[in-house]
């Protein structure tokens, strides 16, 4: 039994840089912003494509994994990971920086659902199961959330490439522990990859992303192809699954509502984790004046609460089951949104707190939850291939968030704009577009008039925030009543 709780720190540890990789760069965007002279759509794709290219290639990993055993896929992600960060340590454009990150996700992808295996194939028990995965979860959830806090504390005393090198020392110590410590597995393989169609399915998100981004400053006929062709390819790749006799993803387990359920749970649990922390982040700096470091503390209180609704939620779910306390979490999580749209994060500081505080827990709750209902769904032999799609959901649903929120952000933030009579109208455009831009293009202008156009951009984008956090809050609450209807009674999972 020792030796399982060796291997579990073992999985944390490289789980821990792939977490924190999600979110550390959330409070880094004016900073990255000024070194490479980002534009707020480039600034987007370097915090985006980490998880969007994960989502894609997560599921023919955790194959790949089916077939060489999670103890390869481990050394082999690991060793991919460690590479990509040195190369995103050192980049120096936009495109380096953007190919560095998709190559992290590549690795990424490769780790996490070795982890999930590991966690399944490690612990038999249910019970200690659930205890293992909420370390596991507590992990995941307190990297993603702790990532601003690292990103702010780096940028406060070394430069942003920092970042990425703190991976490489973590790295280099899992690539010496594995092949000490983690037992070699029985392995299928038979087990088919689908490598082609994965690559399908990353490109179709990213078209379809791109296409959606881009439209919204820069709408012509070629944003319309673009969406067209990743629309098809999309619905091509699905119906290639449901007829081909070796699908990528397992159809199958889907019509399982644990499973089926608990995916949606995760997703949207990720959206508002990582969409969430990114507007709050440039809100706390743009508008508030914070530095990334007083950013990093600001959230501090969510983190915790993250942390702590890991081993909370093992708790609840052994004594209660998954349906009441998976359905509570999204009632929380609801409360939170709808509470945190309301407050004025700069003179109501504690108010603000206590609905981050709720907020992360619940979604803490949810993440779990829908893990170990999950892990519990499946047999041993298809671990891999469970995990890789919950997985797969974990960084949809963040890859998303930033979308998704970026994308009302941006929307509520130019209907809302009032701009000045006497702005040079060439500049009308770009400081409608986003914030980040408006505070970049009135630096010339003369001081009263770049003081009125910094206010406007700064009430516009508050209201906003508030306006996609309430949003947010309706979607929770329904979701909650989704959640109730579809799960089963503890007693009807299966072991």
């Amino acid at each position: 039994m020792y030796r399982n709780w060796v291997i579990l720190a073992i999985i944390v540890l490289i789980y821990l840089p792939v977490s924190i990789d999600a979110t550390v760069l959330h409070v880094a965007i004016p900073t990255l912003s000024a070194a490479l002279s980002l534009s707020s759509t480039e600034m987007l794709w370097v915090i985006d494509i980490y998880s969007l290219i994960m989502a894609g290639l997560i599921l023919p990993m955790g194959a790949l994994g089916d077939r060489i055993g999670f103890k390869r896929l481990m050394l082999i992600g690991a060793g991919i990971f460690g590479v990509a960060s040195l190369m995103a340590a050192f980049a120096n454009t936009a495109f380096m920086l953007i190919a560095a990150r998709a190559f992290l996700g590549v690795g990424a992808a490769m780790i996490l659902p070795a982890t999930l295996a590991g966690v399944r194939n490690t612990f038999l028990d249910e019970k200690q199961r659930n205890y293992a995965l909420g370390v596991w979860g507590t992990v995941g959830g307190g990297g993603a959330a702790f990532g601003p806090l690292l990103g702010g504390f780096i940028l406060e005393h070394f430069t942003w490439g920092t970042v990425f090198l703190i991976n490489v020392p973590i790295i280099i110590l899992v690539l010496v522990l594995i092949p000490w410590l983690v037992p070699k597995q029985e392995v299928q393989t038979k087990q088919p990859l689908n490598l082609m169609q994965a690559l399908i399915l990353v490109t179709a998100i990213l078209m379809l992303i791109y296409s959606v981004k881009t439209s919204i400053h820069a709408f012509n006929v070629w944003m319309i192809l673009i969406f067209i062709v990743g629309l098809g390819l999309l619905v091509g790749f699905i119906r290639h699954q449901l007829k081909t006799t070796q699908p990528m993803i397992d159809f199958s387990l889907f019509k399982n509502p644990v499973i089926s359920t608990s995916i949606v749970m995760a997703m949207v649990a990720m959206i508002a984790l990582v969409g969430f922390e990114l507007l709050l982040s440039q809100e706390l700096q743009f508008v508030y004046g914070y530095s990334p470091l007083e950013a990093g503390l600001f959230i501090l209180p969510f983190m915790i609460a993250i942390c702590i609704g890991g081993p909370f939620t093992s708790i609840l779910m052994n004594h209660y089951g998954l349906r009441p306390v998976a359905t509570i979490g999204m009632l929380m999580c609801a409360v939170s949104f709808l509470g945190l749209a309301m407050t004025n994060f700069d003179t109501h500081s504690i108010q603000a707190w206590v609905w981050m505080v709720l907020m992360g827990i619940s979604v803490e709750i949810a993440l779990l939850s829908s893990t170990a209902a999950i892990m519990s769904s499946v047999s041993p032999q298809k671990a891999t291939a469970a995990g890789a799609i919950e997985g797969m959901a974990y960084e949809l649903g963040a890859g998303l968030g930033i979308a998704i929120f970026g994308l009302l952000l941006a929307i509520f933030y130019t209907q809302s704009i009032v701009l000045p009579v006497d702005l040079p109208q060439n500049l009308v455009a770009q400081v409608s577009s986003s914030i980040g831009e408006a505070i970049r293009i009135v630096q010339p202008l003369e001081p009263a008039l770049k003081q009125e156009v910094k206010q406007a951009a700064f009430e516009a984008f508050i209201h906003a925030h508030s306006k996609v956090l309430g949003i947010s809050g309706v979607m929770f609450l329904i979701l909650s009543i989704f959640v109730w209807r579809t799960l089963p009674d503890k007693k009807q999972l299966a072991g």
